[in-house]
């Protein structure tokens, strides 16, 4: 069986370029996004330019405006980058199928089998790397056997080792201060201007099959993907490329910086398997309507949500799905979003029953300087049949426009939901045990059915029940003739009991450490009609308690 063949894909300058992606790479301007971490701003990613001012990932922003004034700034959007993380691995699964995301910025492609369809690893490589380079980003690539060595040779391979010495080395001296001296230098020898290096500069690490051993040797030991705590600690003892760690005792290693380190060592250099999780290939349900002007008034949006929602609904049924929560997405000129989204009681792919929500919703969209783009999509489904043949979808497709008997409430809960949400409506259920306050359990009514049978009570239950609440009276288990409760003064006029309930033995209720109770129906003197409780005493004290009333 061949070995193999894994490929990693490192974008250094995903986050900037993401962002200058959609300025058409129109920005000559040094350009850098910056990560806010409470305390103060870094830099998390940078461009060509700001790289060449001599900015770092990680450099203080008010640093890095010192030496750059000219600097440009976007702060960092976490889920935008994932999200377009995401739509690159959709994209380069028409290289490879098996296509893993490593956050934040790199991925990682099984090509066991598919490099002979692009004539070889070379143009394979070759390949990714010109249609990378069209969608204007910088990439690095490494070619191994193990995920491991991939992604240590797209990061590491051709940089020397660091060694660690003191601060008085001249080339431990700031890069920005070098930078700037040699650029002082340069022009007072009256040379021309320093050329830039080019921004999507393509480099192949390919590893031979069979050859990851010898070929991770040089390389650095940040390259085991661990801590820099424990990448100092290791230059410190000497110990700074692959090999140096490779030919040591597993056991001295795991004793002196830990099981981690050497299982690093180990999957990197194969010994130990490291399997790859390809991205899910999720069901995808949106359209989306690009209008030649901008729209501002409620009824260009209402026509638009008659063009899109039946679209949406088309695409639904064509996988057998329903939308539970649809989201409606306005795109303004001024390059903002306004998302409104609403949930279904129940499933469905019928515009009838979708439209009426995302009206109720259209006094939260704001038009300011106009929507250009509005873009509808079922961020939840469910499965409204199983797929089969076409004259069973189409049997069960003419039983589906059959009415429900629940129809009618389901859309109840759906339009209070969109007022409230669908999380504060809620129904009972029955619930096997034969403590009073548990034998029924809440649910939210648009996840759930109503109860078919509710089953009959060996004994009459209060109408109204809540947490016990103690009751002024002789603690004794005889029924008391007075009692005080809630700063009122009853008297009991008839009873009917006692009823003995003991607690769950088998759990730990902190409620029933009271122990066993004897429940009495009280009528008062006052119209009152109670639940109380005598409760014997365990780890708590004995004594009278009212539970619930009657009416």
């Amino acid at each position: 069986m061949p070995n193999r063949r894994i490929v990693s894909i490192w974008f250094p300058r995903f986050g900037a370029e993401r962002l200058l992606r959609t300025y058409r790479q129109t920005i000559d301007h040094p350009f850098a996004v910056v990560e806010d971490l409470g305390q103060m701003q870094v830099l998390s990613s940078l461009s060509v330019c700001a790289s060449q001012e001599g900015l770092q990932i990680g450099q203080p922003l008010r640093d890095a405006q010192a030496m750059c004034p000219s600097l440009m700034t976007r702060l960092r959007n976490k889920q935008a980058e994932e999200l377009f993380l995401c739509v690159l691995a959709r994209w380069v699964g028409k290289f490879s199928p098996w296509v893993a995301v490593e956050k934040p910025d790199s991925l990682l492609l099984d090509i066991t089998g598919c490099t002979h369809l692009f004539g070889g690893e070379e143009a394979f490589l070759h390949e990714v790397q010109s249609d990378v380079y069209d969608l204007g980003l910088t990439i690095y690539t490494g070619l191994a056997d193990t995920p491991g060595a991939a992604w240590a040779l797209a990061r590491y391979a051709g940089q020397a080792t660091q060694s660690h010495r003191s601060g008085d080395a001249i080339d431990q001296e700031a890069r920005a201060t070098r930078s700037r001296a040699a650029k002082r230098r340069h022009w007072e020898r009256g040379g021309s201007a320093p050329q830039r290096s080019n921004l999507h500069q393509k480099i192949q690490n390919i590893t031979p099959p069979g050859k990851t051993h010898s070929a991770s040797q040089p390389l650095p030991v940040a390259a085991l993907r661990i801590d820099q705590t424990l990448v100092d600690g290791l230059n410190r003892l000497g110990l700074r490329r692959i090999g140096d760690l490779s030919s040591q005792p597993r056991t001295s290693l795991a004793r002196r910086f830990g099981k981690g380190l050497v299982e690093q060592l180990d999957k990197a250099l194969g010994s130990l398997p490291e399997p790859i999780s390809p991205l899910q290939q999720i069901p995808h349900f949106g359209v989306r309507l690009s209008l030649p002007e901008p729209i501002g008034l409620i009824g260009d949006i209402i026509g638009a949500i008659d063009r899109l929602l039946p679209r949406l609904c088309i695409h639904l049924r064509s996988q057998s799905q329903g939308a539970r929560r649809v989201r409606l997405q306005c795109f303004h000129t001024d390059d903002t979003v306004t998302n409104v989204e609403v949930g279904l009681a129940r499933a469905s792919d019928s515009p009838d029953r979708i439209r009426p929500l995302l009206l109720m919703k259209l006094d939260d969209i704001k038009a300011g300087f106009g929507i250009d783009v509005l873009r509808l999509e079922a961020t939840g489904t469910e499965a409204l049949h199983q797929s089969g043949p076409k004259e069973q979808l189409a049997l069960q497709s003419d039983l589906q426009k059959t009415p429900s008997p629940t129809e009618g409430l389901e859309d109840l809960i759906g339009k209070l939901g969109g007022r409230i949400g669908l999380e504060n409506i809620t129904r009972y259920h029955p619930a096997n045990s034969h403590i009073p306050e548990k034998t029924f359990q809440t649910l939210a009514a648009a996840w759930s059915e109503a109860a078919a049978n509710w089953p009959e009570a060996s004994q009459r239950r209060p109408v109204l029940l809540w947490r016990p609440e103690p009751v002024k009276a002789p603690e004794i288990r005889l029924l008391p003739r007075e009692f005080q409760w809630r700063g009122r003064k009853l008297r009991t006029r008839t009873a009917q009991g006692p009823e003995r309930i003991a607690p769950e033995w088998w759990l730990d209720d902190s409620n029933w450490r009271s122990g066993v109770r004897d429940y009495w129906q009280v009528t008062c003197e006052e119209g009152d009609l109670l639940w109380l409780f005598y409760a014997h005493g365990a780890t708590m004290s004995a004594g009278w308690f009212c539970q619930g009333s009657f009416t």
